[in-house]
């Protein structure tokens, strides 16, 4: 990729040649290669210009004016749109190049990717305590789930519980109701000996 810098080299401006100079002085400062096209002796290079800068960045009479800066047909801007790229560091960027190692834009570049890697960090952190939250509530509900089939098993067993009476109680019935039969006998013997003994006085 080429970047073409147009550039009216017989501009009777002032103000024109200012700019020219310091965008093309940045340009050769910094090792960028470039294309210097003079739309001044050169009515093509004029045409070409004219017809891809891009209508929002034409003045009112639809004649952009030098310098104008392109990458290769892509439209990059013009010195107002450098300078301000240039003022953020950012130029590499409005050019269309990668920045070189060591520039700030590089270290500006790896500290939104830094910080572009530090929220997925945290993002992940977050993903791994809501499934350990979940997790937890999974393991309560198991919990609850285990202690109302524990309770519903020893219902019926208390209700057989409360239906058969305590083994002690058993057997003291049985006893008490063995002693009522004894008596019962008893009672009936001494019947019969008082009629035995009425039926010999008689």
């Amino acid at each position: 990729m080429v970047i073409k810098v147009f550039v009216a080299t017989s501009s009777g401006s002032t103000a024109i040649k200012k700019k020219q100079q310091e965008v093309v002085g940045f340009l050769e400062a910094n090792k960028i290669d470039f294309q210097q096209m003079d739309i001044a002796g050169d009515e093509d290079n004029r045409k070409w210009m004219r017809e891809n800068v891009p209508g929002e960045k034409k003045p009112q009479n639809g004649i952009p004016l030098p310098p104008q800066i392109f990458n290769e047909e892509r439209y990059c801007g013009d010195f107002e749109s450098f300078f301000s790229a240039k003022e953020e560091n950012i130029i590499y960027s409005f050019l269309g190049l990668a920045p070189p190692p060591g520039t700030k834009e590089t270290e500006k570049s790896d500290a939104t990717e830094e910080k572009s890697d530090a929220t997925e960090e945290k993002s992940e952190a977050t993903e791994d305590k809501s499934d350990s939250k979940d997790e937890k509530s999974d393991a309560t509900n198991e919990t609850e789930a285990h202690t109302e089939d524990k309770a519903d098993e020893g219902a019926p067993e208390e209700a057989q519980s409360g239906q058969t009476p305590p083994e002690g109680q058993q057997e003291a019935e049985e006893e008490h109701a063995a002693t009522g039969e004894e008596e019962e006998e008893k009672q009936g013997e001494g019947e019969e000996k008082e009629a035995v003994e009425e039926q010999e006085e008689s």
